[in-house]
């Protein structure tokens, strides 16, 4: 307990200049922060009308994302207000930390990679640089499993942009086929109307060294690219995704009920996550607010 507040709590029974002697603080100390009392008061209010606040911001039945931590809360708290109303990162990382409200950390992830047998090779053209930039110029990718309550998994492949982080591609089956990642590229390429020029990154699994799978990048005008093999550091923001992809979907559970509400809840992220989800990445906005100011900025100087 505050010592300030035992003297304020015993003093009417022994005194406060008795009880500031037992406990050794000085007289004045204690009415100064008695004189303080209505200030914390008020702090302690807007604190918890702040921590309400948040909540909101993480709860997925109010469109919120139980995964934001103080970076992303912040954004959303100070998104179209005046300067003046902005709150501080640090005042929202101690009110979230003070009233339990941490975002959802991440699950230990488990490799869904399956060792390529083929020899092909491809020139890694990324060399670990996940930096920001144009859109539908980079592209990385890769496998993740969504387990079942019955034991079985769906699998989602992934295509995202590395110029603006938007997933432009992805498909979810119940098997690790090459035609799982020939859908999602497909998908991508429907997205963007033409992935001519474009890197692919993915890793050294067997469905992307596949002869299916390098015949539709020559198809698609795609440039393919891997990394060292047994090096996921190479590949790191693809993994990076699936760990947040499941940490938020699974939000603490060992699995979904069944495979037709994992689908619908892959669904709705994915256009949480290119739509509304916060990137620290491109500046704390969605990856559609990215790119539709990168057109805008092509367009002037066009």
């Amino acid at each position: 307990m505050n010592r300030f507040q035992f003297v304020e709590d015993h003093k009417d029974a022994y005194g406060v200049k008795r009880l500031c002697e037992v406990i050794q603080i000085a007289r004045s100390s204690f009415y100064a922060w008695l004189a303080a009392a209505p200030g914390r008061a008020k702090r302690h209010a807007a604190d918890a009308a702040l921590a309400a606040r948040i909540r909101v911001l993480q709860d997925p039945d109010q469109g919120g994302d139980r995964a934001y931590g103080a970076p992303r809360i912040t954004a959303d708290l100070n998104d179209g207000v005046a300067p003046i109303e902005r709150v501080n990162r640090k005042r929202v990382a101690r009110v979230m930390r003070e009233h339990q409200l941490a975002g959802i950390r991440l699950r230990r992830r488990v490799k869904t990679t399956i060792p390529d047998q083929s020899g092909r090779r491809f020139p890694d053209l990324i060399e670990r640089d996940f930096t920001v930039g144009e859109p539908n110029r980079r592209y990385v990718g890769d496998i993740t499993y969504l387990p079942i309550a019955d034991g079985s998994n769906l699998y989602l492949a992934s295509v995202i942009d590395l110029g603006s982080r938007k997933l432009a591609g992805w498909q979810v089956a119940d098997h690790m086929r090459t035609e799982l990642v020939e859908d999602a590229l497909r998908a991508a390429a429907r997205e963007r109307g033409s992935l001519a020029g474009a890197i692919f990154h993915s890793d050294h699994g067997s469905v992307y060294t596949s002869k299916a799978y390098v015949k539709l990048c020559k198809d698609l005008k795609v440039i393919q690219s891997m990394g060292a093999i047994g090096t996921s550091a190479d590949n790191s923001l693809a993994e990076s995704f699936n760990a947040a992809l499941k940490r938020e979907l699974l939000a603490g559970r060992a699995a979904f009920p069944d495979q037709a509400t994992a689908y619908r809840a892959v669904f709705r992220w994915v256009n949480r996550y290119n739509t509304r989800r916060r990137h620290s990445a491109i500046g704390n906005i969605s990856p559609n607010t990215y790119e539709a100011a990168a057109s805008a900025t092509l367009a002037e100087a066009a």
